[in-house]
């Protein structure tokens, strides 16, 4: 693209509003997933998110199918299988842990992406600071959380990271939403017959189907609508400290929707984990920078 990108000062504020407002929608819709947990099961709950997330976007979108390659499609089914393994893992994690803790645990995926990116020792603190939060998450003892969510969590984690990096590989390919919405199909196909035996006959219930919808929009569809916009607005490294919050979001919105109470100590390790993703975010912007840089 060249040239000085988006500033921090024209339209900042509305889109940092925006941002926030997307991360707030996102984890309503998570926290309305977990309250259907009991009668869709998380991986029925996952096949209405990218069933009615896929119809969205193809409406949107009307992608082209014709002249690409086989490795672009190969970009896009791989995309959507870690589409849909990426939300798998997270419901499966959402059902056994608390929703601030599974997206605390969440965001190291993109943490370690963004400390490798930095390529300099010095990220590595943030690395230590990460881990130090993910010790306080266990509020003193990690036995009183579900091993197998953390699991869980752990491999959304590895997902999201995976997500990144497959993202930018279709991004290229595809022109605009086309490769999101034919990945996000490709993801609702492997969920179908998972979702379908999770969530049995509660699919026939039409008051289920319409809030596994109301999911996929909050979750999904208004998120990244409003994150496009910011970005227009906003650098990307600026952008990318805001997506940091989500645990606290995640945290405040357990509480709120779910009754989810926090020790000190969990709050404190999610203060350390956004602490060490927003310097890991600084230090990956700043070797970008360097590296862009001519020697004189």
């Amino acid at each position: 693209m060249g040239g000085s990108g988006p500033s921090a000062g024209s339209g900042a504020t509305p889109a940092i509003v925006l941002v926030i407002a997307g991360l707030a929608c996102q984890e309503v819709g998570a926290s309305l997933a977990v309250l259907l947990f009991p009668a869709v099961g998380p991986l029925g709950m996952v096949m209405l998110r990218l069933v009615f997330s896929a119809i969205v976007l193809l409406l949107i979108a009307r992608p082209r199918v014709r002249g690409h390659s086989r490795s672009d499609w190969t970009g896009v089914a791989l995309f959507g299988l870690v589409l849909a393994l990426m939300n798998g893992l997270f419901y499966l994690a959402l059902e056994r842990l608390p929703l601030g803790i599974t997206v605390t645990i969440e965001v190291l995926g993109p943490l370690v992406l963004s400390i490798v990116a930095a390529r300099r020792a010095s990220a590595w603190l943030w690395a230590v600071l990460a881990l130090a939060g993910v010790v306080a998450l266990g509020g003193g003892g990690w036995d009183r959380l579900d091993p197998l969510g953390v699991l869980f969590a752990l491999g959304a984690a590895g997902s999201w990271a995976f997500y990144i990096l497959a993202s930018a590989r279709v991004g290229r390919a595809f022109a605009q939403l086309d490769g999101l919405a034919l990945a996000m199909t490709v993801g609702a196909v492997i969920a179908l017959p998972f979702g379908i035996a999770d969530a049995g006959s509660a699919l026939l219930r039409p008051e289920l189907v319409a809030l596994g919808a109301a999911v996929a929009i909050l979750s999904s569809t208004i998120p990244y609508a409003f994150e496009l916009v910011a970005l227009r607005r906003l650098q990307a490294a600026v952008f990318a400290i805001l997506m940091s919050l989500a645990p606290a979001t995640a945290a405040l919105a357990g509480f709120i929707f779910l009754g989810q109470h926090m020790t000190w100590l969990e709050i404190a390790g999610i203060a350390l984990v956004i602490a060490a993703s927003i310097g890991a975010v600084r230090s990956s912007a700043r070797a970008a920078r360097e590296a862009a840089e001519p020697i004189a």
